[in-house]
């Protein structure tokens, strides 16, 4: 019986092992080369399912901390940006737009909307 069991997984490969070594001459393992399509659509379907939940969640922060936020963080398409440049654009103290942004994600982190 082991010998029937040895001669099937004869042909069995590691994903982990080296298969060969790039321009570079780094080692390449066939994990590194294969991937699946299926991967990425799952990634998509659970951002976007998470984009969601964060949009509900957002209804119930002030227009301020909306803004705050998506600044910060670069939501909604719009470009990341410091609290220094958040401060100058909205004309407050940086340590304002920071109790800001420390408010609106403990209404969020806490569902106290």
């Amino acid at each position: 019986m082991q010998l029937r069991a040895t001669k099937r997984s004869r042909h069995d490969v590691m994903l982990y092992d080296s298969i060969g070594a790039d321009r570079e001459g780094n080692e390449i393992s066939l994990i590194d080369i294969l991937s699946t399509e299926g991967d990425d659509v799952l990634e998509r379907v659970q951002l976007k399912v998470d984009q969601a939940q964060l949009k509900e969640k957002f209804a119930c922060l002030s227009k301020r901390e909306r803004l705050v936020l998506e600044l910060r963080y670069g939501l909604g398409d719009r470009e990341r940006q410091t609290q220094r440049q958040i401060s100058r654009l909205l004309g407050i103290s940086r340590s304002y737009v920071s109790r800001i942004e420390k408010r609106a994600l403990s209404k969020l982190q806490g569902e106290m909307c």
